[in-house]
């Protein structure tokens, strides 16, 4: 955040971009028809990079956070539009670095939004009639969308969101104001956004070694953003990853012919 630059200032300027991405009547490419099979490429694409974190007991919340709540395939316009009722209350009742954390979330999913339009429009130029998307049309729609600086910044964001929630599990008496709120929430329509909050609390109050966690992402997300530019074949690993299940598939009728033959 810029010096002299008030946070609710801050989240005013998001939040009006945000707006402006989302809004179909000024934006026509929310309407293209490779929007969501884009969307839902990439959720599954993160679910597969970072499947293991799921597998670890501790590790396991938070990366469900993340594949719903922040990497997720959803619209978020809804919740992140509610925070502009909400920001004179919440300056009274939650700390700066939890308000920070709000407008880094809100600026990641516009950004994220906005580079998912332009890779839309690519893939409407590259693909006009293809209906799926697959990781080597993803690529070079990635590459000929281009913006480097804009990649790394997104994961940047990333990881200051998943920090300041880590931060914000160790503020004494945030907990508690959370859970105050969930009345006033619902009954001002901010429940997707007190979700969003508690959610990531809980979450990370279960995480542990936050630090590690997001640097493992980080330097993952990092690394496929330079095969992507590079123009490396399976720049996430997903055909690597699938070759030992295909061979195994393949060992299996020779296996199973084997048994036959043998019965009899």
């Amino acid at each position: 955040m810029a010096r002299g630059t008030s946070i609710p200032a801050r989240l005013g300027r998001r939040l009006s971009w945000h707006q402006a991405l989302h809004d179909v009547t000024r934006e026509p490419r929310n309407a293209s028809r490779w929007l969501p099979p884009l969307r839902q490429w990439q959720a599954t694409r993160v679910e597969r990079s970072f499947g293991h974190f799921l597998e670890d007991p501790q590790r396991h919340d938070a990366a469900m956070f993340f594949l719903s709540e922040v990497y997720g395939d959803h619209d978020f316009s809804r919740r992140d539009a509610s925070v502009a009722r909400i920001v004179p209350m919440m300056q009274k009742l939650l700390p700066a670095s939890v308000l920070a954390t709000l407008a880094d979330a809100i600026e990641l999913d516009a950004l994220t939004h906005a580079l998912d339009l332009r890779m839309a429009q690519a893939l409407e130029v590259l693909a006009p009639r293809r209906k799926t998307l697959d990781q080597a049309l993803y690529t070079q729609a990635y590459r000929q969308v281009g913006h480097r600086r804009l990649r790394l910044h997104q994961i940047d964001l990333i990881v200051r969101v998943g920090a300041g929630l880590a931060q914000a599990v160790r503020l004494p008496g945030v907990s508690m104001l959370l859970k105050l709120s969930r009345g006033p929430a619902r009954a001002t329509g901010l429940a997707d956004l007190q979700g969003f909050l508690e959610r990531g609390f809980a979450a990370f109050a279960l995480l542990g070694d936050a630090r590690a966690f997001l640097q493992e992402i980080a330097t993952s997300e990092q690394d496929s953003a330079k095969r992507l530019f590079a123009g490396k074949p399976d720049p996430f690993g997903l055909e690597a990853e699938r070759a030992p299940a295909q061979a195994a598939a393949k060992r299996a009728p020779a296996k199973r012919a084997s048994v036959r033959k043998t019965a009899r």
